[in-house]
């Protein structure tokens, strides 16, 4: 299986990387931000330039792919020198460091990397310039998912960056087929599994914010929707998507079709076991294709025999996906807002700084980017891509998110009634709405 163009140069720190991206660490609850400190603590600038005009503050986990995007705007604004300030590489403490800065009224940021999971926090905080008047700019331009994790309300608050979405990743030699459904999965799973005598799935069963994803991808894939489309109610128990999320989740775990331990996975046990050769099927991110191939520390036994293919579905058409990434975001205590939207939009929307994310394994949000290769499996990332959702941008995700873990993590393995554990989510989700 040909490894797509810019995943040639995939490593295993690429884990890291995507994991901070996706926002696999939590940040600390919704709420009052964090409190007193130095905006800076616990990140370093690139010094790219002694007189920058503005300063961009992003994650360090892909520190040279950001550095080789501000040197390209560099080259081409001489006289408009943008500097990098790389935050830590996890989500909480970036989170805190650009809230101290804010809290704190030092304005050392005028361009804020943010998790597709932030935006709606950071605007009700005020924190963040409406972006709203270049819409036109990113729609039809940007993936449609990444524009929707990018606005609050409906208004837009940030512009999209970089991109990230799941495969199932399958044995070629145990499957004819990838699955379309997930009926068809967990039967042609569990024959082959039975067959083969090693487990049929992994994926993210920790109680962490990859189950969080794992479950949703299966509850938009029954067509549910977390809230209405003006963001000001929870829709989460509306038809049944979130009973037969739950209900798919539940058989699986107590018939042995998660494989032993599903429920204390995250994403390097899942692609370890599934590297080993000891299950059928994978739910995981890109980043897991290279080290298969064998290009990583260890071994591979499924060097030729696997492929990947988009999620089920539970319906059979198309496929479900969460959506990871960074947006750009204008501070509004920048004294260069002017500046730093002119960034965002060509971080966003210029051909050359969207492909050096693309050659340095880092998922582009642009449409082109996919439209233009002729690589079947990047075709397949970008239809994906283009079907993803995000998950919703609103004050309190991280609250949410814990109630997810709290009440479906235990309902899943039985030791939670699920009717009750579903009501406290629909709750969460409402309290999500405001910013306490």
């Amino acid at each position: 299986m040909p490894l797509l163009p810019h995943q040639k140069r995939y490593t295993a720190r690429v884990f890291a990387a995507g994991a901070a991206a996706l926002g696999l660490t939590l940040a600390t609850a919704c709420g009052e931000p964090p409190g007193e400190g130095t905006a800076g603590e616990g990140g370093d600038t690139a010094g790219l330039s002694d007189d920058p005009a503005f300063v961009w503050a992003v994650t360090g986990a892909d520190r040279a792919i950001h550095e080789e995007v501000a040197r390209l705007w560099n080259e081409e604004n001489p006289d408009q020198q943008v500097d990098i300030f790389f935050l830590a590489p996890t989500a909480d403490e970036q989170r805190q460091a650009m809230f101290q800065d804010l809290q704190n009224q030092a304005g050392e940021f005028d361009v804020l990397g943010l998790d597709v999971i932030w935006t709606g926090e950071f605007a009700e905080y005020g924190y963040i310039e409406s972006l709203e008047d270049l819409r036109g700019e990113v729609e039809g331009v940007s993936l449609e998912g990444a524009v929707d994790s990018a606005q609050w309300q409906q208004e837009l608050y940030a512009l999209p960056y970089s991109s990230n979405g799941a495969f199932l990743y399958y044995r070629t030699d145990l499957v004819e087929e990838p699955p379309t459904t997930w009926e068809e999965l967990y039967d042609t799973g569990t024959a082959a599994a039975e067959e083969a005598g090693i487990s049929a799935y992994v994926g993210q069963g920790d109680q962490y914010e990859g189950f969080v994803v794992n479950f949703l991808e299966l509850y938009w894939s029954a067509g549910g929707q977390l809230f209405d489309d003006a963001q000001e109610r929870s829709t989460f128990l509306e038809g049944d998507a979130a009973t037969t999320a739950l209900d798919f989740m539940t058989r699986a775990y107590e018939t042995g079709f998660y494989a032993d331990g599903f429920d204390t996975m995250v994403e390097d046990d899942a692609r370890a076991l599934f590297q080993a050769g000891e299950a059928v099927y994978m739910r995981n991110w890109p980043y897991a294709i290279p080290l298969l191939q064998g290009e990583g520390d260890e071994e591979s036994a499924v060097v030729d025999d696997f492929a990947v293919a988009p999620l089920p579905t539970f319906g059979g058409e198309g496929t479900t996906s969460a959506l990871g990434g960074l947006n750009n975001a204008v501070s509004t205590l920048s004294d260069s807002k002017e500046l730093a939207r002119e960034f965002v939009l060509w971080a966003a929307t210029d051909p050359e700084a969207q492909d050096v994310l693309m050659r340095n394994s880092l998922p582009p949000t642009m449409l082109s980017a996919y439209e233009n290769t002729e690589d079947p499996d990047f075709q397949m990332l970008g239809d994906i891509l283009a079907q993803a959702e995000a998950r919703p941008p609103v004050p309190g995700y991280n609250s949410l998110s814990l109630a997810v873990q709290d009440h479906l993590h235990p309902a899943f393995r039985g030791q939670a009634e699920p009717q009750p554990a579903l009501e406290a989510v629909d709750q969460a989700a409402n309290d999500a709405l405001e910013q306490e």
